[in-house]
């Protein structure tokens, strides 16, 4: 909906409160509560009505807030321990030592943050600049998933996942878009075949290639612009046009 960790713009939001007219609306991102409210909320400006129509899953799904009684609730939070936060951080020193890593001579804010029901690595610091943040993507992706994929053989328990531009999240087992899609089916009483998952990493090793496992019907977009894209055929109905994965 937005580039990384930017606020979405007006005629996403307008996109957004139209859909929200005639279809129910969750969304799954790896930002905290806070940074939905900031980037997301506070740009859309949707009345009451149609905020009952959208349900959010911060922090890849580990935590779920709906709408009700005039304010956001939160209905789960899945907080990892402070046993399992150590095991985290200790685990991306041993990963970067085992493939001689060397961060980035400068660095925007923290670099490894614990947002509560997930730890995110992200390879600038969680306050880069979004272009500094889409040439690394372009020149380091082959890194960010072999960072990725040997954390996760250091943490069998629990879930590690590339997301964004720059970011490694880690969550407990199991807890990944799937799990996100299954919470949405039951707290929402949505049947898989009447879902529709958008997502811009899908491909094998990328945050959003679980929701793949559930049987929802997939799209693949590059960003925003194929976002809007997207929408505008849900609201004309034109549901031969949106090619599902």
């Amino acid at each position: 909906m937005a580039p990384s960790k930017s606020d979405i713009d007006a005629e996403m939001a307008l996109l957004i409160k139209k859909l929200l007219e005639k279809k129910l609306v969750a969304v799954i991102g790896g930002g905290k509560y806070e940074l939905f409210q900031k980037q997301f909320l506070a740009n859309l400006r949707a009345p009451e009505k149609l905020l009952k129509n959208l349900f959010l899953f911060p922090t890849s799904a580990t935590s779920f807030y709906r709408y009700a009684k005039g304010k956001w609730r939160e209905i789960y939070a899945e907080k990892l321990s402070g046993e399992e936060k150590s095991k985290i951080f200790e685990a991306f020193e041993k990963t970067f030592r085992k493939l001689n890593y060397s961060h980035p001579p400068k660095i925007y804010g923290e670099l490894i943050e614990d947002r509560g029901t997930q730890v995110t690595f992200s390879a600038l610091g969680q306050k880069a600049p979004l272009y500094l943040k889409e040439k690394w993507k372009k020149e380091h992706t082959a890194d960010k998933l072999k960072i990725a994929q040997t954390l996760q053989k250091y943490l069998p328990t629990l879930e590690v996942g590339a997301a964004g531009y720059t970011s490694i999240d880690v969550t407990r087992k199991g807890i990944d878009k799937e799990y996100g899609i299954r919470q949405i089916k039951k707290h929402l009483g949505i049947t898989f075949g009447e879902m529709l998952f958008v997502g811009d990493a899908l491909f094998p090793g990328g945050n959003d290639s679980a929701a793949l496992r559930t049987g929802v019907d997939c799209f693949e977009v590059s960003g925003p612009e194929d976002t809007k894209k997207l929408i505008k055929n849900l609201l004309n109905e034109k549901v031969a046009e949106v090619k599902a994965m």
